[in-house]
């Protein structure tokens, strides 16, 4: 959308006017390290054969190879991965049957 040659706009005027910041135009972001690929390499095997692990257990098993991981990278990698840990989680939304509804009173008041 934006064009560095366009002899009528400035790079600011095309920047203003798509609604974005000019350093977003240079900015390369920096793909993962070398130990952060074989990291995740290293999860994706374990989430395969233990899908139901977490993000705690999931860091005692890397340490326990050796590496040293904290919570916070461990999420961070398994969030980039997309993988999740497999369990029943809360049907907070349902609601229950046996409950009264109440009316609304105040609906057609003025």
């Amino acid at each position: 959308m934006i064009d560095p040659q366009d002899g009528e706009f400035s790079l600011r005027r095309q920047c203003g006017l798509v609604g974005i910041n000019r350093s977003s135009l240079y900015y390369q972001p920096a793909g993962e390290s070398e130990e952060n690929l074989r990291l995740m390499r290293l999860l994706d095997e374990q989430y395969t054969r233990t899908p139901y692990y977490g993000v705690l257990r999931m860091t005692a098993w890397l340490r326990s190879l050796g590496h040293e991981v904290n919570p916070k990278r461990v999420r961070r990698l398994l969030r980039t991965m997309g993988l999740e840990a497999v369990y029943q989680k809360p049907i907070t939304s349902k609601p229950n049957p046996e409950h009264e509804v109440y009316p609304y009173l105040l609906r057609h008041c003025h």
